[in-house]
């Protein structure tokens, strides 16, 4: 069987790789684990971690809003 990917973050796919399945949101389902399959979940977790660090960076941009915003109502 050809190799086939579909990887979507934030949903439910599957990857096929040599006749077998896993899910990028759970585990292996069948067969072995092979070197292909795991560079495709290193692959999904830099791409989940550079997400996160977005995340927090618009976190951390948003509290500084909210001091700017205080410290100005604060002065009225």
């Amino acid at each position: 069987m050809q190799t086939r990917f579909c990887v979507r973050r934030g949903h439910s796919a599957a990857v096929y790789i040599s006749g077998h399945r896993s899910t990028s949101d759970g585990d292996v389902k069948e067969g072995n684990f092979t070197n292909e399959s795991a560079q495709i979940l290193i692959g999904e977790i830099m791409g989940c971690n550079r997400d996160l660090e977005n995340l927090k960076q618009n976190i951390n941009d948003v509290q500084n809003k909210m001091k700017n915003i205080i410290d100005v109502l604060g002065r009225i």
